[in-house]
């Protein structure tokens, strides 16, 4: 059974910082594209970042580009985004997600086949 599990959201001022871990189990994703997606209350879901399977590649939404880094370290089967200079509008639920598929750069959360539960970040002004 595949589970991917985040840790690492909270509460925090704006400005701050945060870092956000995915765990996979199940299988192995070290040839597979990995994300981050988020949703706020009343929105959909939308890209945050994607990280290709060798991690020599990383895209980005463009609201949070310069301000958030995603890597992954394939020993670990584990996958990080790191988010700084938070604002509160970067309020939500996280998501981490993995494609089932070798070698892809998936932006859209259908192209994605797993999901973890989602953990809360909450940005104060």
């Amino acid at each position: 059974q595949v589970q991917l599990v985040e840790s690492g959201g909270g509460l925090v001022q704006a400005g701050g910082s945060l870092k956000l871990s995915c765990a996979a189990s199940g299988r192995t994703f070290s040839s597979s594209a990995m994300g981050w997606f988020r949703q706020a209350p009343g929105n959909e879901r939308e890209f945050v970042a994607g990280i290709n399977w060798s991690g020599a590649r990383a895209y980005y939404a463009d609201s949070v580009k310069g301000r958030f880094t995603i890597s992954r370290d394939n020993a670990k089967n584990t996958e990080y985004l790191q988010m700084n200079s938070l604002k509160p509008e970067d309020t939500a639920v996280y998501y981490c997600a993995a494609d089932a598929l070798p070698y892809r750069l998936p932006r859209l959360s259908s192209e994605y086949n797993y999901w973890g539960q989602g953990t809360q970040v909450t940005v104060s002004s």
